[in-house]
């Protein structure tokens, strides 16, 4: 059951760390259903599942993304050595490099430019300076996604275009705002959801600042969801609960996957996408 042609359906991709995973899950599924979206709004983890999707926006797409969480290391991320250690030790910005994400994206991403993707990509991130939201649509795709994906205090800040830009969730974390802007009148959103099983806080720094970001980013969809439910016909695709995964945990990736893609294709056979509103998941709660 394919969307009415008549819209313009976009996907809007949440952040949430190695909760990231499951919107691949989500993805195989929407399309195994027949959904495919006129452009992909991201930000944070999703502005990275975002631009990989644009660039072959299909299941064959997917299954190379797929394949890429699969492997995916937290050391290939979080690179965390001597140089971190000392980063904490003195005044450095942030407390670690880039270099790993950028050498992801720069091995798996087959587009140099944002605007050469298969469909368009729109990537979210915020003015260090101002907080403010900076809407990349065009440009070197790898700087886009990094910047976006820029946890203050974790990663350095990525210069684009003369502004020091951030993490995306600082100023929008779902950006639903932004896919209506650009023009859609149809939003399917793909969240990540948050680890709501969990007795306490992940241990570390990095795990810390993961976890609270997911609680933000949670919060602002419930927010951003009643807000623009009247503006835009809305659906969210359930995230997973219970969920008790650190997203600074990318060892469950292929669990996140298949656990969102079983959700996700009950969810389509029970008529989610006939249905508006938040799903529970979404909303505050604990186990």
């Amino acid at each position: 059951m394919s969307a009415i042609a008549s819209h313009t359906t976009a996907f809007v991709m949440a952040g949430g760390g190695s909760l990231g995973a499951v919107e691949v899950g989500m993805l195989r599924e929407l399309l195994a259903w027949g959904e495919t979206p006129s452009f992909v709004v991201g930000a944070s983890a999703g502005a990275i599942n975002g631009a990989y999707f644009a660039a072959t926006p299909t299941l064959e797409g997917v299954a190379k993304l797929e394949a890429i969480w699969r492997g995916l290391k937290r050391q290939d991320l979080f690179p965390f050595n001597l140089r971190s250690l000392l980063g904490l030790l003195t005044r450095r910005s942030h407390l670690v490099d880039s270099n790993g994400l950028r050498r992801l994206l720069e091995r798996h991403l087959p587009y140099k430019q944002l605007q050469d993707a298969a469909i368009p990509i729109h990537i979210v991130a915020s003015n260090m300076v101002t907080g403010e939201e900076v809407l990349l649509s065009t440009g070197p795709v790898v700087d886009a996604v990094l910047a976006s994906a820029a946890i203050p205090g974790v990663f350095p800040p990525v210069s684009v275009n003369g502004q020091l830009l951030v993490d995306g969730g600082v100023a929008n974390n779902t950006p639903i705002s932004t896919a209506v802007r650009l023009g859609a009148t149809r939003i399917i959103v793909l969240p990540t959801g948050f680890a709501c099983a969990r007795k306490q806080v992940p241990a570390g720094v990095i795990g810390r600042a993961l976890h609270a970001l997911s609680l933000l980013v949670a919060r602002q969809l419930v927010h951003d969801a009643e807000r623009f439910a009247s503006a835009v016909e809305l659906r969210i695709v359930p995230s997973l609960c219970p969920l008790e995964c650190s997203p600074y945990d990318y060892s469950t990736a292929g669990a996140l996957i298949e656990r969102a893609a079983t959700t996700t294709r009950r969810w389509l056979e029970e008529g989610g996408l006939d249905r508006a509103g938040t799903p529970m998941q979404l909303h505050p709660h604990s186990h």
